[in-house]
């Protein structure tokens, strides 16, 4: 029986595998599965009073600030799926959002009990995000090597061109790296030394990495 939440928060480089893998682990343990990205998303197809102030800064190619992003989170926090724990994905990325997390949560009597860290080298990295192909009509996505179109450079589904997007290119992606490590990877001492850090091998099956996460996360936490 669970007797507390449980807040993982799954940290990694760009292109680890933290969305499919996040996903995967909240429903195994029937947690809430928290994405920024997707949160923001969401408030601002909603039109919420929240929503629309994000979308005046990302309207303006601006980052939303970190105290609005904490809103919607606290917000999903008081759900009763978020009450009994959360899977936070790619959150924090900054020793400031860490902080404001660990604020968030203390309200409610909780803390990060594990953050892993999905190991992923460089040159992976690249290989998984350079080998993207993109539709710009229908936005379906294809990997050279992983998931290839049925014609080469067409999209299967509504047969447009493939494109290779600006962030999926190599320069780009060692600079979205070189950014991460430079913000993010701190965040790995912080929670180090908690005692709550833990590393996963990325490489490999898809279902082969999540066996390895959630014995890490269960390893970890008497649930």
């Amino acid at each position: 029986m669970v007797t507390r939440a449980l807040d993982v928060v799954l940290l990694g480089p760009p292109g680890a595998g933290k969305g499919t893998q996040a996903k995967c682990l909240a429903a195994a343990l029937s947690l809430l599965h928290i994405s920024t990205g997707d949160l923001l998303r969401e408030e601002v197809a909603k039109n919420s009073p929240l929503g629309q102030e994000a979308a005046s800064f990302m309207q303006r190619g601006e980052l939303v600030p970190d105290d609005l992003v904490a809103k919607m989170l606290l917000a999903r926090l008081y759900t009763q799926q978020g009450l009994a724990g959360c899977v936070f994905d790619g959150y924090p990325r900054t020793q400031a959002q860490a902080e404001l997390l660990d604020q968030l949560l203390a309200e409610l009597g909780r803390r990060v009990d594990v953050a892993v860290y999905l190991e992923v080298p460089d040159g992976e990295v690249v290989a998984r995000l350079g080998g993207r192909r993109s539709c710009p009509n229908c936005g379906a996505v294809y990997h050279v090597q992983t998931k290839p179109p049925a014609r080469e450079g067409l999209c299967d589904v509504c047969g447009s061109g493939l494109v290779v997007r600006e962030d999926d290119r190599e320069e780009v992606i060692r600079q979205r790296l070189s950014v991460y490590r430079s913000h993010t990877e701190p965040l790995l001492e912080l929670y180090e030394k908690r005692g709550v850090l833990r590393r996963v091998d990325g490489l490999g099956a898809v279902d082969a990495i999540f066996a390895r996460l959630k014995e890490a996360v269960k390893g970890s936490v008497a649930r």
